[in-house]
């Protein structure tokens, strides 16, 4: 699986109508949402608003595409098609379109919709997926430099800590280096 790192942006004209597409990283449903009504205000003037989004939840994989008044299967499936072939996701792609005045067809919005969002795609900063994992563990002062240490060498880092008569810290590291860390640290984590 891939992620896009920030938001990319990309702008064509086909037979006289202009298409406008965006890749926006997401990390919900609720959150492409959002963007979704964000944007359809902004864009409230466009012809269409179509869109495609592939969300990671703890629930499985959330995938949605809508052809915002094209001919079914002519917009949002050759969006949605171009983020599964790419395997990405956390994304949503956003392709507006202000009619130009020719119709394109059922074949030419296919190939439209489908170049845009592949274009988009192309512009876009893009890595790989990596689970993380968010553990709390309870260490004594002499063990924090240690740990500080090893969540360097395993892609980790503090998010928060709190100073007592030991340090509670909840750290945030790739789900893949968690047994590294249990390894060195025991069973003083939850």
């Amino acid at each position: 699986m891939r992620i896009v790192k920030k938001p990319a942006q990309t702008e064509d004209i086909i037979k006289k109508s202009r298409f406008i597409s965006m890749l926006l990283p997401c990390d919900s449903e609720q959150q492409a949402k959002q963007q979704l009504a964000h944007y359809s205000q902004h864009y409230s003037d466009a012809s269409h608003l179509v869109y495609a989004y592939r969300i990671q939840s703890n629930k499985g994989l959330i995938c949605r595409f809508h052809d915002a008044g094209e001919p079914s299967g002519t917009a949002g499936k050759p969006v949605f098609q171009h983020l599964e072939g790419k395997r990405l996701i956390n994304v949503l792609l956003i392709v507006i379109r202000y009619f130009g005045g020719i119709k394109l067809g059922a074949g030419g919005l296919t190939r439209a919709y489908g170049h845009s969002a592949k274009k988009v795609i192309e512009q876009a900063d893009i890595e790989d997926f990596i689970a993380m994992c968010e553990m709390c563990f309870t260490l004594d002062y002499k063990q924090r430099q240690n740990l500080e240490y090893q969540l360097k060498q395993l892609n980790g880092q503090i998010i928060e800590q709190q100073f007592g008569e030991n340090i509670s810290v909840r750290i945030r590291l790739p789900e893949d280096n968690v047994p590294a860390l249990k390894a060195l640290f025991g069973n003083d984590y939850s």
